[in-house]
């Protein structure tokens, strides 16, 4: 099995969190909020996601990255390689991004003199509190939200980059770096407009134990979430997904696409 797209993965993830942190916690709360956590977890999170689907298509099409310019792969092998890195990449991710969301949404003062101390002391405090108070399985809350979310998600993400490259590009070449910023860019944006209304879910099922509601499901979730609050609240935070998409994942897919031709 290649290492490589494995190392590629994490190196760029790591790139692509460093740009996209601050769009990402100013949704919630403070900017650079709970960075040195997320930076480690994505960094492994996505070098899952880039191995697996670069294996994966691997032994669907038996061609190489270094061969995928002049054997393209079809459409279908590569959604069915991005489903199946989206669905493993899930029980990377979904810990880290639970410990990640509870830290973000911590809104007591720290420096104030006199003021309670925050609920959370860190990322450890955070996943040991959890596993007390709401049992092990509680480190998964929101798994099955993240599970519905990523699976398709990820093959529309790596659809979309590909067809955008193989679109501004002549066969059997390279795309430039300006096809890669904007097809990475623009299969950001396809993939959170696609991603947001079950990341609304995810992230208040990931919040219930925490403000003591109780969601039987993820159904049970959404049906009472329009209830309150209509149908508008599967769109929350689109803007600002929409704003972090781009930037992020232009970068993370350049990084990703150099790592590999250097070491190829």
């Amino acid at each position: 099995m290649p290492v490589e797209e494995f190392v590629a993965g994490w190196i760029s993830g790591a790139l692509g969190l460093v740009l996209g942190h601050p769009f990402d916690t100013v949704k919630l709360l403070g900017f650079f909020k709970g960075m040195s956590f997320p930076i480690a977890s994505i960094a492994v999170v996505n070098s899952v996601l880039f191995g697996v689907y670069s294996n994966t298509l691997l032994a669907l099409t038996a061609t190489s990255h270094q061969e995928w310019r002049a054997q393209p792969p079809s459409y279908t092998h590569v959604f069915i390689a991005g489903c199946t890195g989206g669905f493993v990449q899930v029980y990377c991710l979904a810990p880290f991004d639970l410990i990640k969301v509870r830290l973000q949404n911590q809104t007591e003062p720290r420096a104030r003199p006199g003021s309670p101390p925050p609920r959370y002391r860190g990322p450890v405090h955070c996943a040991v509190s959890i596993c007390q108070e709401e049992g092990p399985w509680g480190l998964f809350r929101g798994a099955w939200a993240l599970t519905l979310r990523d699976t398709p998600t990820m093959g529309i993400y790596f659809v979309t980059y590909e067809w955008l490259c193989r679109q501004s590009t002549p066969d059997d070449q390279n795309p430039s770096s300006a096809t890669v910023l904007a097809a990475g860019g623009f299969a950001g944006i396809v993939s959170w407009a696609v991603a947001t209304p079950l990341d609304v879910i995810k992230s208040r099922m990931q919040m219930a134990g925490l403000k003591h509601r109780v969601y039987r499901g993820v159904l049970d979730c959404m049906a009472s979430s329009v209830r309150q609050e209509g149908l508008g609240v599967f769109f929350r935070g689109l803007t600002i997904n929409s704003a972090r998409a781009f930037p992020v994942n232009a970068v993370t897919f350049l990084s990703y696409e150099y790592l590999l031709r250097w070491w190829g």
